[in-house]
């Protein structure tokens, strides 16, 4: 039985010494002890250390009694020495044995939650990665969209000036069209006046030459 729980022992601490370690044969390890929780796993677990934790109980309880023995006697026989030291080899080694194994368990434990940690953490900086993309891609949008709408304002401004400027030109026109319009309506008036007193004229003329005429006859006659 020592042999065997030497071997174990051996077993437990190169388990444990491959957990601490950063190597390929650490994800074996971690592989083998995922299996070793599934199904039936951890009864078949349970169940050994029960075991040994009973048989540890057991070892102390013969080393009690070899020592109430001794005690009683108050002499050590070479029986009872080699039986306490059995004892006590078998006690150090099954505490060291279910120790081993409570570590290896936190490690594994701690192990699993660690490198569940570091793909969240890995997830967050990827979302955090994609946030800050897309946030530089959102400024770089709106800057262009400011671009083109302080040029749409610019054009406008344009257009505004220029339906100002032809505004002034078309009152412009309109009120030389006025002046226009005055200037013919009195040249039309003049030009009635010049007809009128022409018509007088004439008829100034014809009566003139009427009257000489009507002299003229009278001095012939």
């Amino acid at each position: 039985m020592i042999q065997l729980l030497f071997s174990l022992l051996f077993t437990e601490g190169a388990v444990v010494f491959l957990l601490l370690l950063k190597t390929p044969l650490r994800k074996l390890a971690i592989m083998g002890l995922d299996r070793v929780k599934r199904g039936r796993g951890p009864v078949v677990v349970k169940t050994i250390s029960g075991t040994i934790f009973i048989v540890l109980v057991s070892s102390l309880y013969s080393m009690v009694k070899i020592k109430r023995r001794i005690l009683d006697l108050n002499a050590v026989s070479p029986t009872d020495q080699v039986l306490m030291s059995k004892h006590l080899l078998e006690t150090t080694l099954l505490g060291f044995l279910l120790f081993l194994a409570l570590v290896i368990d936190r490690l594994h434990h701690y192990i699993r939650e660690l490198r569940g940690v570091r793909k969240s953490m890995e997830a967050a900086k990827k979302q955090n990665r994609g946030f800050e993309d897309g946030k530089s891609g959102g400024s770089e949008e709106r800057k262009a969209l400011d671009e083109e709408v302080a040029a749409l304002r610019a054009k406008v401004k344009q257009l505004e000036s220029e339906s100002e400027m032809r505004e002034r030109d078309a009152k412009a026109a309109e009120a030389n069209a006025i002046a226009l319009r005055k200037q013919s309506e009195g040249f039309l008036l003049e030009y009635d006046r010049l007809l009128e007193d022409n018509q007088n004229l004439r008829n100034q003329l014809q009566s003139v030459d009427r009257r000489l005429s009507h002299s003229d006859s009278k001095k012939i006659s």
